[in-house]
């Protein structure tokens, strides 16, 4: 691959993933901020109470509002994001093209797409969910952002792992039974992981489990669909890139057609 269509791929991973970014902050504002305001009220009403009970409160300044942070700060936030990660999966596209089996650009980029939801969302999901606002020690902010790091970087070592471990498996076992192979020795390691990282569990006495819920799944939803617009967008942008002439050809067939009939 020369180096004139990894740029071309970067560009256009960044620009799939301002426009996944897009869909993802209408997911985000309509679906994720409500719950976000409800456990902000729930947090002022806690905090009122306990200043209504004797108790030190302190009033810090609202540097940023609330609006503004629902808004544009939202928008700044994911869009910035989707362009990020959408670069960064172009470059892994790039080389993982033809080394991941006799897949088209199409292929490829959906299962780096799959791989990178898998790796960046679902794996510290299942073991450090997001959380609302009331909800964690801001003491321990750090060490469970360290934590939430340390379990991606782990999920993205791990599957290179099982990639290697399938493509040596392969000619003696099969594509089919080296990638199942592949795929148990990654859920086999990412669950001893679990077992061996620290547990965070700081949900507050009284915090409504219904809203702690819908809040996670409403952050799962988000991802899901950043992921899923980047990787049917991309896939698209990529075959352009790297097959121009077959993309061209199926464009043109209607075209051809009409003039036939004419």
């Amino acid at each position: 691959m020369t180096t004139h269509s990894v740029r071309a791929l970067l560009v256009r991973g960044m620009l799939a993933g301002a426009l996944a970014g897009l869909l993802a902050l209408l997911v985000s504002y309509f679906l994720g901020e409500p719950h976000v305001d409800a456990a902000i009220a729930i947090e002022e009403a806690h905090s009122h109470q306990h200043a209504a009970g004797g108790g030190a409160h302190e009033h810090g300044e609202e540097v940023v509002s609330r609006a503004l942070q629902s808004t544009a700060g939202l928008a700044t936030g994911v869009l910035l994001y989707g362009v990020a990660l959408g670069g960064i999966a172009a470059l892994v596209f790039a080389y993982a093209l033809g080394r991941l089996g006799r897949f088209g650009p199409r292929a490829t980029a959906g299962l780096v797409t799959a791989g990178a939801f898998v790796v960046i969302t679902l794996v510290p999901f299942f073991k450090y969910p997001a959380n609302p606002p009331a909800v964690g020690d801001p003491d321990t902010a750090g060490k469970r952002t360290a934590l939430y790091l340390l379990m991606i970087i782990l999920g993205a070592l791990l599957a290179a792992a099982a990639t290697i471990l399938g493509r040596r498996l392969a000619p003696r076992l099969g594509h089919w039974n080296a990638s199942a192979a592949g795929g148990i020795f990654f859920v086999a390691t990412i669950a001893l992981a679990y077992g061996f990282l620290p547990a965070v569990g700081e949900v507050p006495v009284g915090f409504p489990a219904t809203l702690l819920w819908e809040f996670r799944l409403s952050s799962l939803a988000i991802q899901s669909t950043l992921w899923a617009a980047f990787g049917l967008v991309f896939a698209h942008f990529a075959e352009r890139v790297l097959n121009p002439a077959d993309t061209c050809a199926v464009e043109s067939v209607p075209a051809s057609e009409n003039t036939a009939a004419a």
